[in-house]
């Protein structure tokens, strides 16, 4: 007697990987690219090192450059920016997760907003070296995330994001 075996997407992804893919709602998620004008900037240099790249060697196509030098500089600006930010919220609890990082919302104790003002003194003489940090420089404002899990040797973290209020809010909520 033949015998019937559900093959749909979950239960073959489930025989292959032997574990559940559970599924996850984002509750927040930022990307934390460089600013606009940094694109007009990037392009204008690639366009002069093209143009003294022309002047020098005239055996290249005068194409070549300029092709050349706007893919490095736009492939280099994406790459700045591919970090994201996102609070999940799954079947095992909410979750941040900050690049590939990510922390569970029950190991959180305390949490805060860090202005921009406030930056310099939390990334300098304050700044445990046991803590995990996601900085980018051309995003102001940060969020402190205190921890309280004794396995843990990291004791909090410092994630830059463009409205930590959100961030906040979504973790809390």
């Amino acid at each position: 007697m033949a015998r019937l075996v559900d093959t749909g997407p979950q239960t073959t992804l489930d025989r292959v990987s032997d574990t559940r893919v559970a599924p996850h709602h984002v509750r927040y998620r930022e990307r934390l690219w460089v600013p606009w004008w940094w694109w007009p900037l990037a392009f204008a240099l690639a366009a002069l090192i093209s143009f003294e790249v022309n002047l020098g060697v005239k055996s290249l196509p005068d194409w070549l450059p300029f092709a050349v030098l706007f893919a490095v500089a736009a492939g280099a600006l994406l790459w700045l920016g591919r970090v994201e930010i996102q609070v999940r919220a799954s079947d095992g609890g909410v979750e941040l997760w900050a690049g590939n990082a990510h922390l569970p919302v029950t190991v959180i104790a305390r949490f805060a907003e860090i202005a921009r003002s406030a930056k310099s003194a939390a990334l300098g003489r304050q700044l445990d070296p046991a803590a995990y940090v996601l900085h980018r420089g051309w995003v102001g404002p940060m969020i402190l995330l205190v921890l309280d899990d004794p396995d843990d040797p990291t004791p909090y973290w410092l994630v830059s994001c463009r409205h930590p209020q959100r961030v906040l809010s979504a973790l809390t909520s």
